[in-house]
């Protein structure tokens, strides 16, 4: 197998929504990766952890978002591993297993903004490059600019959050369009995100 060229793209996916779809089909083509892999993170160390749904419900949603998108991948990877989930520790335990292939770290602007606090900073960055779209309100910190590793992607400004999402469905409200169809139907038979 030839080495494979794949981009991690890290979040809680509560739910996913169509604006995480769009960034990694356009992150996809623009850094000609291979595949986008998109790592449920069963609890991110910045978020309180009352506000997630189980993490298996969100990756069988992922799962059913992206089955005719061939190039994008559900992981489950950090479910095995020791919580809080640090990006590094699970860096280290996918280049391990897949030693042949380069990662490429998809982030928003607003967590290049806080990288420097994050646990190993350095080290992630002499693992990866970090591949980096705009976020409404935040602008590119100066330690990053010219860096080598840091590769700003030209997507539009996706204002589209699970948050948001979350709240219409508290509030009755029809989450049409912000969603995969797919994804809809589930949150709708199973009443996810209404308590």
């Amino acid at each position: 197998m030839p080495n494979k060229r794949i981009g991690l793209f890290f979040g809680s996916f509560n739910p996913i929504h169509n604006g995480h779809l769009i960034l990694a089909s356009l992150i996809q083509s623009y850094a000609s990766l291979d595949e986008v892999w998109l790592v449920v993170s069963p609890h991110n160390p910045h978020k309180p952890k009352k506000s997630l749904l189980n993490q298996n419900h969100r990756l069988f949603m992922i799962q059913k978002a992206i089955e005719n998108h061939p190039y994008l991948r559900a992981s489950s990877i950090e479910f095995s591993l020791p919580t809080p989930n640090y990006t590094i520790n699970t860096l280290v335990h996918i280049q391990e297993k897949n030693p042949n292939d380069s990662f490429h770290l998809i982030m928003g602007m607003d967590n290049l903004s806080s990288f420097q606090q994050w646990k190993s900073p350095n080290e992630i960055l002499d693992k990866v490059d970090i591949l980096v779209y705009p976020r409404l309100g935040s602008v590119q910190p100066d330690w990053s600019i010219n860096h080598p590793k840091i590769i700003l992607v030209p997507t539009p400004i996706i204002e589209l959050s699970s948050t948001e999402i979350r709240k219409r469905i508290k509030e009755n409200k029809s989450i049409s369009f912000f969603v995969p169809e797919t994804v809809e139907k589930i949150i709708n038979k199973e009443g996810f995100y209404c308590g």
